[in-house]
Parts: C-alpha cells; sequence; structure tokens
C-alpha cells in the first residue's frame, strides 16, 4: 500500500471582506497517495485554487490540518514552511512567471542556487547538469539560451516544469498549467505530466479542462468550498482511450451538476 503524500483533514479557509465572512473552503477532507495524479475540477469561484494554495502552505488555512509526507504543516513558521516548498515542492502555472532579464536555462536553476543545497561551485555545477538532463528529457535543450519571449507558449510552459523539478521536489502542484496554452501546446503539456508521472511523480491539478483532467488518475469535484465527489479514471497509458476517458468524466460531471 503506498504511503499518503498528502492528507487533508476538516481544511477550512475563511477570508474576513468588508466585515463580511467568507468560507472559501468548508471541511475539505481527502488525501492523495505516493505517486498518483489527481486533478481538482469545478465551477468558478469553487474554491479550486484556493485549496491547491492552502495545501500547499502559500496560504495559511484557518483551521484543519494538512500532513505532507509526514509532516504537519499547521504548525510550521512562514520561514519554514518557505523552506519546505523551495525544497520538497514544486509549482506550475498558467501565469509562467519567468524574470525577462534571464535566459530560459538560468530562469530554471534560480532557484536551485537559492536552495541550501545550491551554494558551492561543485553544487551548481551539480544542478546545471541536472538542469540539462531535464531540458533534454523534455526537448528543450535547443532553447536553453533564449530569452524567454523567444519561444512558443509550450516550450515555456515545459521549461517551467524542468524548473520545478530543479529540486527534486517530492510533489507538483500545478494550478491551470494549460489554461493560456493552444490546443497543441496544452498537449506537449499534458504529455509531459503524464511522463513524470509514470516515472513516479506525485501530482495535484487544478483544471477547468476536461480534456486535460481526463488524463489524470482520479478527478475530485468541488462545489462551495467542498469536496462534492470523486472519479476514479485509472492511469492514463494510451491516446487511443482519451476519447473514452473523456466521455466517462464529462457523464460524471454532469451528474455532479457541472
Amino acid at each position: 500500500m503506498n504511503e499518503n503524500a498528502i492528507l487533508v483533514k476538516d481544511l477550512c479557509r475563511t477570508y474576513i471582506v468588508n466585515k463580511r465572512q467568507n468560507n472559501v473552503l468548508r471541511n475539505v477532507n481527502f488525501s492523495m497517495d505516493t505517486g498518483e495524479f489527481v486533478s481538482v475540477m469545478g465551477p468558478s469561484g469553487s474554491g479550486k485554487s484556493t485549496l491547491l494554495y492552502t495545501i500547499s502552505g502559500m496560504d495559511r488555512m484557518t483551521s484543519g490540518e494538512v500532513v505532507f509526507a509526514g509532516k504537519s504543516l499547521s504548525g510550521l513558521s512562514d520561514n519554514r514552511m518557505s523552506d519546505l516548498r523551495l525544497n520538497e515542492m514544486g509549482f506550475v502555472f498558467q501565469q509562467m512567471h519567468m524574470l525577462r532579464n534571464l535566459s530560459v536555462f538560468d530562469n530554471i536553476i534560480l532557484s536551485a542556487y537559492n536552495s541550501e543545497n545550491g551554494r558551492t561551485p561543485s553544487s551548481r555545477r551539480e544542478i546545471n547538469e541536472h538542469a540539462k538532463e531535464l531540458m533534454r528529457q523534455f526537448d528543450i535543450m535547443d532553447i536553453a539560451d533564449n530569452d524567454i519571449t523567444e519561444v512558443s507558449g509550450g516550450q515555456l510552459q515545459r521549461a517551467c516544469i524542468c524548473r520545478a523539478l530543479i529540486n527534486r521536489p517530492k510533489m507538483i502542484f500545478a494550478d491551470e498549467p494549460t489554461g493560456s496554452l493552444n490546443s497543441r501546446a496544452a498537449v506537449e503539456v499534458m504529455d509531459t505530466f503524464n511522463s513524470l508521472n509514470r516515472a513516479g511523480a506525485t501530482i495535484l491539478l487544478v483544471t477547468h479542462d476536461v480534456k486535460v483532467a481526463a488524463r489524470t488518475d482520479k478527478a475530485l469535484y468541488i462545489v462551495d468550498g467542498n469536496i462534492q465527489g470523486e472519479l476514479a479514471l485509472g492511469k492514463y497509458t494510451e491516446p487511443e482511450a482519451s476519447r473514452e476517458r473523456e466521455k466517462c468524466l464529462s457523464t460524471w460531471l454532469m451528474d455532479m451538476g457541472w
């Protein structure tokens, strides 16, 4: 039996806006096994992104508990939480947030250079080699020296995935990673995520796209800050199965009120 990568218990996130209480997450409970690929779907404003930000510690929980790789996050200081995100988590977003004054390669290695394991000449040589391995793996080595304005959206998002992997994280969090891409680039990026997952990566992905979610192991459906259901799809192994998986997911989403 796989160990939990993430265990979420009675998670709540409340904001106070104009003296009014807004309960964005309401007693959320779920878990993910190590090596699992899970998508989160739901209507706009349902709490999808807040869930990702809260369980990864980018946003503080109001109550409840999140256990990440055996560690409870609720009692960690801001500095310890930042270290955990830097060294044990990887992030991929819809907006790619790369520095315009750096090349693609330098953007990929930057966080590793700033980590506790990246401060010596020998460790930085190792980081450089790891970055090159990742870029070769995802077929973007030829854009290493390019400015970020000189590459396609799909190439840039694959570079962001390399950046997310540079510190060898235990888990990857992705928030609408294909949301700003055309259909061809979206397929390239999902091919990359599926390849990572087959190699053992644990991934939690927020998406509104049925085609994207159909390539994950399991879909969670969230409404009004609470998970209303989940659908097990199994591992994505063959492109030929995509249409049937999408049909199955679409039917389930309609039953859930999508």
